[in-house]
């Protein structure tokens, strides 16, 4: 920037009391204020540009860290149905061992047809249909229909 001339005083040009600046290329001191001013302006729009980039990273995260949490909520929740179920499976597989340990214990066989009731009974004799032929067949048909003919 071009050095100014300050002159204070009562000069021939200058009124009493005012100070003045005497600049001599005066086109060039405006052509710089403007540069300054249009720096200042760009850097002001800059700063806004990222202060925008800013508070969007600062959304998303936000966003995303409120999906994660709603996420991670879920898991738990299922989390929780599963180990719920997998006690309740848990003891019934227990009470099946105890089950089969004591069937297959000494007098496993007297303690199992005691506890079933639907059992013959002792001193019973069990009926058993048994038939020559159980279905019928084509072949088995009866002597009388009036379709005979021959067999190939």
């Amino acid at each position: 920037m071009p050095a100014a001339a300050v002159s204070s005083g009562n000069g021939p040009g200058n009124r009493a009391g005012n100070d003045s600046v005497e600049v001599p290329g005066s086109s060039f001191s405006l052509e710089s204020q403007l540069l300054s001013l249009s720096a200042e302006r760009q850097e002001l729009v800059c700063s806004l540009i990222g202060l925008t980039v800013k508070l969007g990273l600062v959304a998303v995260t936000g966003v995303s860290l409120f999906r994660l949490a709603g996420a991670y909520q879920q898991r738990m929740e299922s989390q929780g149905e599963i180990s719920a179920v997998l006690e309740l499976e848990n003891a019934k597989l227990t009470k099946a061992r105890q089950r089969f340990d004591t069937l297959f214990m000494v007098e496993g066989e007297q303690r199992l047809i005691r506890e079933q009731s639907q059992w013959i009974a002792p001193n019973r004799m069990r009926v058993i249909w048994q038939s020559t032929r159980p279905f019928p067949t084509v072949e088995s048909a009866p002597a009388g229909s009036g379709n005979q003919g021959t067999r190939p």
